[in-house]
């Protein structure tokens, strides 16, 4: 559970708690990381491929809720993680 005490790190709230919305964007995005590095290795590998759409799919999920509910919280994150904000919102 490494993975997990250095993603609790990065929040700057200090939440512990995992099903924290930014918590689970950050767990994604790790997982998300870890796949793509896998499918260079093994680019015919669609077993994977499948699990990283759907990982997507669920992270775009949770950045729009965020971006419904929090969009401060929102903001920070995508800046923290580097990754691009959901289509058709302008928040800067």
């Amino acid at each position: 559970m490494n993975i997990q005490k250095s993603i609790d790190a990065q929040l700057s709230s200090g939440n512990k708690n995992t099903g924290f919305t930014a918590s689970q964007i950050y767990y994604s995005t790790y997982q998300v990381s870890k796949l793509t590095s896998h499918l260079e290795l093994h680019p015919k590998d669609y077993s994977s491929q499948l699990g990283l759409w759907k990982l997507l799919g669920k992270r775009r999920r949770l950045l729009t809720y965020l971006s419904n509910a929090n969009t401060g919280l929102y903001v920070k994150v995508l800046k923290k993680l580097g990754i691009r904000g959901l289509k058709g919102k302008d928040v800067s």
